[in-house]
C-alpha cells in the first residue's frame, strides 16, 4: 500500500461522512414532508426552498443550545453514550457498496470504504453495539424515565436482533458469502431470463421478516417504545439537551438509511440496474450509485409511511411479536428454504 492508496481511503472516509451528514438533513426534511402530506398538513416551509433547510436550522439551534447536566448523572458515562450511539451508525455504512468499481489508470477504485469478507457479521455486531449507548444513556441519567427506556431497549434489542440475523441467513446460504460486494455480484443478470436476479424474488419472506426486525431495531414507530413520549416523557434521552441530544437524533436517521441500504444490498440487487455505459468506467459507476440511492430511498419511504399510519404497539405486543411470531417465522422459513435449496442443488437424497 503506497501513499496514493492511503489517500484514496482517506477521501472515501471523508466523502462517506459528509454524505451521511447531508443525507440526514434531507431525510429529516423528507420525513416531515411525507408525514405532513399523509396527515393533510403542510410541513416545514420557511427555512430554505420548501423548508429543505429546516433540519440544518434545527442542528444549528441544538449546537448552540445550553448543555443542562442533571445533578445525579454518572457524568463520564453520560457524555460517552451519545458518541457510542453515533459511532456504530457510521461504521455500518463503511462496508456497504454504493456503486460498482471503476478504473483509474492501473488502480481499481470502489464506491465502498472497505470490503470485509465478513461484512454482514460486522453489521450485525455494530447494530448490537448501538444498544449499549441507549442502555448507558438511560442508566447514567439518574432518572427513572430514561432508566425504563434503557431497560426496554435491552429487551427489544435482544428480541429483534435474533430475528434480524436469522432473516439474513437464507441470503447467506443462497449466495454462499458474507461479503456485501459478493452478495451484490450474485444478484447480477436475469432470473429465468425475464426478471432481475434479485434475492427478493426467491427470498421474499426473508425480506419481509428482515424489514420488520429492522424497523424495531432502529426504534422506529410502531416499535418506538424506547422513547414513548406518552409514557416515558422522552425515554432514554429525556435528560439530554443541546449537541448531546443532536447526536442521538443524528444516529437514528443514519441507522434508518443504513438499514435501508443493507436491505437493498442483500435483497434488492444493490447497485445493479440497466447498464447505460461501459462496465468499469466512472460514468457506469455513477449510474450504479444512482440506482442504489433510488432503491434505498424507496425503502426509507416505507419507514416514513409506517410511522404516519400505524399506532404504537403496547409493550407486551412488542415482545410477543418478537418472540412468538417473528423468531419462529424466521426459523420455519430457514428450514423450508434449506430443504428446497438442497433438493434444487443436490437432488433428492433417495434418487
Amino acid at each position: 500500500m503506497d501513499f496514493l492508496d492511503v489517500l484514496i481511503i482517506i477521501v472515501k472516509v471523508v466523502v462517506a461522512f459528509v454524505f451521511l451528514l447531508i443525507n440526514t438533513l434531507l431525510l429529516i426534511w423528507a420525513e416531515r414532508k411525507v408525514v405532513a402530506w399523509m396527515q393533510n398538513r403542510v410541513g416545514p416551509t420557511r427555512a430554505g426552498p420548501a423548508g429543505v433547510l429546516q433540519g440544518l436550522a434545527d442542528g444549528i439551534k441544538l449546537f448552540f443550545k445550553e448543555h443542562i447536566t442533571p445533578r445525579n448523572v454518572e457524568f463520564n458515562v453520560y457524555i460517552l453514550a451519545p458518541v457510542l450511539s453515533l459511532l456504530p451508525a457510521l461504521l455500518i455504512f463503511t462496508v456497504i457498496p454504493m456503486g460498482p468499481s471503476f478504473a483509474i489508470g492501473e488502480r481499481t477504485v470502489s464506491f465502498q470504504v472497505t470490503d470485509l469478507n465478513v461484512g454482514l457479521l460486522f453489521i450485525i455486531a455494530m447494530s448490537s453495539t448501538a444498544v449499549y449507548a441507549v442502555v448507558l444513556a438511560g442508566w447514567s441519567s439518574g432518572s427513572k424515565y430514561p432508566l425504563l427506556g434503557g431497560v426496554r431497549a435491552t429487551a427489544q434489542a435482544i428480541s429483534y436482533e435474533a430475528a434480524m440475523g436469522l432473516a439474513l441467513v437464507p441470503a447467506i446460504v443462497y449466495a454462499g458469502t458474507l461479503s456485501l460486494s459478493e452478495l451484490v455480484a450474485h444478484q447480477s443478470g436475469r432470473f429465468a431470463g425475464l426478471l432481475p436476479n434479485w434475492h427478493i424474488i426467491v427470498l421474499a419472506p426473508s425480506f419481509i421478516l428482515f424489514f420488520i426486525a429492522a424497523v424495531a431495531e432502529t426504534n422506529r414507530a410502531p416499535f418506538d417504545l424506547v422513547e414513548a413520549e406518552s409514557e416515558l416523557v422522552g425515554g432514554f434521552h429525556t435528560e439530554y439537551s443541546g449537541i448531546r441530544f443532536a447526536l442521538f437524533f443524528l444516529a437514528e436517521y443514519i441507522n434508518i438509511f443504513s438499514m435501508s441500504a443493507l436491505a437493498v444490498t442483500v435483497f434488492l440487487g444493490g447497485f445493479n440496474g440497466p447498464a447505460l455505459f461501459e462496465v468499469g468506467t466512472f460514468p457506469a459507476s455513477l449510474v450504479g450509485v444512482v440506482w442504489f440511492l433510488v432503491k434505498t430511498y424507496a425503502v426509507v419511504f416505507l419507514f416514513f409511511w409506517i410511522r404516519a399510519t400505524l399506532p404504537r404497539l403496547r409493550y407486551d405486543q412488542l415482545m410477543e411479536l418478537g418472540w412468538k411470531r417473528l423468531i419462529p417465522a424466521t426459523l420455519a422459513w430457514l428450514g423450508v428454504f434449506s430443504i428446497v435449496l438442497g433438493f434444487v442443488r443436490f437432488g433428492a437424497p433417495w434418487a
